[in-house]
């Protein structure tokens, strides 16, 4: 639908420490983390969401055990170095909201339960990607990419 545009603008992003995108993505790993540790066979959508002084995990997790979320939270938070409100964030402090579910039983029929074999499971409903390799950089990466990251470090 509509005219194909005959010129666009092609960008990229990094976030550093202590960014709420990165600090989102250590947590939601953090969660992952413990999961896979008990069960290594849980089932983990997690998405994490963050504003000043209060972090909330919420999505889809079953494990064959019990997870103290509040206190993988915390550990993510203080282990990224929110120490203190005079930085802007406290691990000690801050608001932790916990909305974590069940897989959803028809989640779970199309991507693992009833399926034998590696070759037949689902990939969930839970990611898409974006990404190719490119000549553009010895990296194979997208030199936008590229800049972005090189910028970061």
């Amino acid at each position: 639908p509509g005219t194909p545009l005959e010129e666009f603008f092609f960008t990229s992003e990094c976030v550093t420490e202590g960014h709420p995108d990165k600090l989102c993505d250590q947590v939601s790993d953090a969660i992952l983390d413990a999961c896979l540790t008990i069960d290594p066979m849980a089932k983990v959508a997690c998405e994490t969401a963050t504003t000043t002084g209060m972090v909330m995990i919420l999505g889809e997790i079953t494990v064959d055990g019990l997870i103290d979320y509040q206190q993988v939270v915390r550990d993510a938070v203080q282990d990224i170095g929110f120490d203190s409100s005079e930085k802007g964030f406290d691990y000690k402090t801050c608001n932790v909201l916990v909305a974590i579910g069940q897989q959803s039983p028809d989640i779970a029929q199309g991507v693992h339960v009833g399926r034998d074999t590696d070759e037949n499971l689902g990939a969930g409903d839970q990611g898409h990607m974006f990404g190719y390799a490119t000549d553009e950089t010895e990296e194979a990466m997208p030199l936008s990419h590229l800049l972005a990251a090189n910028l970061c470090t």
